[in-house]
């Protein structure tokens, strides 16, 4: 029996592999010809020449929520459906976000490193002094589906909740005790600045010099959205000049960066490799639903979770 072709960029995960189990012909993203469906996995462009290169297509499925490297207009005027992730990685992501919110303002990286170097031979009380959590002020762009749930999280830390989005949640603000504010009074009063927005023409460097002018000096950034939310050479410029006192970066712009990245020799900055939704459970989770995505596009049938061209 001829399995359906299916484009991959892989390595795929084992999970994805143990989903798939042997229905489908995994060919690599190079591949150009006859193909029955993408399945895109790091996020590499997928844009009209590349629907056009395969010919055939029935579907795309994405393996994750967002996505911005997909030319969903391209894709409905060829016929072929989109389909995505979403709601089951929210959780991971926001745990990952609150991660790296404590990982930044007590050091915890930073002071690792240097319980582990040579020169930790004796406790100092007054190194390594971090910023509180606690009682802070938590500034969210974004309160979708992950901002709720990390607003949810900062409740526990008996945290103030700013939140700026392109229109007011009243349940999210009656639920969380948010506050929606515009995005300099945002900038302004946050202890904790968190990215969950998703990346488009508009907030495409939503954060830049002149954003980082508005912030506290004491002030952390924290990235779990796209890497081009957030203009890197400001960034690095704010954290050289200690116009801020922190940034987490669970993504960068490009991703990875180049191994000689200034942002890569500083100590004031947290970068994790796109781990937001990196658990076990929420990555097996993940790959049942692109899988589901995929074979109902391969039969033909409406996908159970279809991605509009807007």
């Amino acid at each position: 029996m001829t399995l359906p072709r299916v484009v991959a960029d892989l390595p795929v995960a084992q999970s994805v592999h143990d989903t798939l189990g042997g229905r489908v012909e995994l060919v690599p993203w190079s591949y150009r010809g006859p193909a029955a469906a993408l399945y895109t996995y790091g996020h590499p462009r997928v844009d009209g020449a590349t629907l056009d290169a395969l010919p055939g297509l029935k579907v795309v499925s994405n393996f994750g929520v967002g996505v911005d490297h997909i030319d969903l207009k391209a894709a409905a005027a060829r016929g072929i459906p989109v389909g995505n992730t979403p709601g089951i990685l929210n959780g991971a992501t926001a745990d990952l976000t609150f991660a790296l919110v404590l990982a930044a303002g007590r050091r915890v990286v930073e002071g690792d490193r240097y319980a582990r170097g040579p020169h930790f031979t004796v406790y100092d009380p007054s190194y390594m002094i971090g910023r509180e959590v606690h009682s802070s002020t938590l500034g969210i762009f974004g309160m979708g589906r992950i901002g709720r749930q990390v607003a949810q999280r900062a409740r526990g830390f008996d945290m103030t909740v700013l939140y700026h989005n392109r229109t007011r949640d009243e349940a999210a603000e009656n639920e969380f005790a948010a506050v929606y504010v515009t995005k300099e009074q945002l900038l302004r009063a946050a202890d904790y600045v968190v990215l969950t927005v998703p990346l488009t023409p508009e907030t495409r460097a939503l954060i830049g010099a002149h954003e980082f002018a508005l912030m506290k000096p004491t002030a952390v950034l924290v990235n779990v959205a796209r890497g081009p939310v957030v203009d890197a050479d400001a960034l690095t410029e704010a954290l050289k000049a200690k116009r801020i006192f922190a940034a987490a970066l669970d993504v960068t712009d490009p991703e990875p960066l180049p191994r000689d990245h200034p942002l890569l020799a500083l100590d004031n900055v947290i970068i994790t490799p796109h781990l937001g939704s990196a658990s076990a459970e929420t990555r097996q989770r993940m790959a049942d639903l692109a899988a589901a995505n995929l074979f109902a596009g391969l039969a033909g049938k409406p996908l159970p979770h279809p991605v509009g061209a807007g």
